[in-house]
């Protein structure tokens, strides 16, 4: 599957062929076109893959953010216009050695600098209900799956860990740096983190700041499947071959897991209203901290330019 550039906008494309039990191709909408994101169709496999492409730094942009809403009403779109075409939803990113480095950390200072309590608790919601529509499967009968190709970090972590299926290959790194400029991942990190390894262990983790590699994270139970470096995308392709016969039963079985322990929508939201209050708390120090990060990011992708 080829990708033109990694911030170039592209139409998905919809394959010719019928999924197993679709509507005729001819039946789909278009896919819209995005800047900050690819998407495209793969309908024999039942796959549809997204990837992450923000202009700037790959972090959730307002632009981004804006594109993975409109991407999700449009997955909508596809899947009652041809009820079975799409079984899997995989969200990966086309930014070399990146997944996602989490909030804008840019923005976050200036809205800190400015009081601006409210703006940090909209950029926050709009956040939280993307993440939301992650873990809830978008309500659609399909799974959800995250390829982590590269560094998953704050917010990028907490992206991955709303889906049914991490992916992982094995030189990805995980971790959750907000505990450096004294505050927390407030978009979902406690809520999953605590129902997947414990209150006690996800507070730890978050409280750390360490950085964890793929493999740690697979012992750990939160990456579900390892694989080799470069092989990721097929690593998603054979999980879903594997599990094809019984998808009846594994898109089940993580309904049944949010039944059990749902994060609701309500809890997101409640949780960033405390980390919009925490974050207006941070002093000069923790700002310049925030935006040293910041500009080590944007380094990091003018190194990725030149290359």
């Amino acid at each position: 599957m080829a990708y033109v550039g990694h911030v170039a906008p592209v139409v998905g494309r919809l394959s010719s062929e019928n999924a197993e039990g679709g509507s005729p191709q001819s039946t789909l909408p278009d896919l819209l076109r995005y800047k900050n994101l690819h998407a495209e169709l793969d309908a024999p496999a039942g796959i549809w893959w997204a990837r992450m492409a923000p202009l700037g730094r790959p972090s959730f942009t307002d632009g981004l953010l804006h594109d993975i809403r409109e991407m999700h009403r449009e997955l909508a779109r596809v899947v009652e216009a041809a009820p079975g075409t799409v079984r899997h939803v995989v969200l990966g990113s086309s930014v070399p050695g990146i997944y996602n480095l989490g909030g804008d950390l840019a923005l976050f200072a200036r809205l800190i600098r400015a009081g601006d309590l409210e703006g940090l608790r909209r950029y926050g919601r709009i956040a939280v209900e993307a993440i939301h529509r992650n873990h809830t499967a978008f309500g659609l009968p399909v799974t959800t799956i995250a390829l982590v190709q590269g560094d998953a970090l704050g917010g990028g972590f907490e992206c991955a860990l709303a889906h049914d299926v991490i992916v992982a290959e094995r030189g990805a790194k995980f971790g959750l740096p907000e505990v450096l400029f004294n505050l927390f991942p407030g978009m979902g990190a406690y809520s999953f983190l605590s129902r997947r390894i414990g209150r006690v262990a996800a507070e730890r983790m978050i409280l750390s700041g360490r950085i964890y590699g793929a493999a740690e994270l697979h012992e750990m139970g939160l990456v579900d499947v390892l694989a080799e470096d470069g092989e990721g995308e097929q690593a998603v392709r054979d999980y879903t071959e594997r599990t094809g016969r019984r998808f009846n039963a594994h898109r089940a079985l993580y309904e049944t897991r949010r039944r059990v322990e749902p994060v609701t929508l309500h809890e997101l939201r409640h949780v960033v209203d405390g980390w919009a209050e925490a974050a207006l708390n941070l002093g000069e120090a923790d700002l310049r901290k925030m935006l040293r990060l910041a500009g080590a990011q944007d380094r990091r992708m003018a190194g990725l330019a030149t290359a």
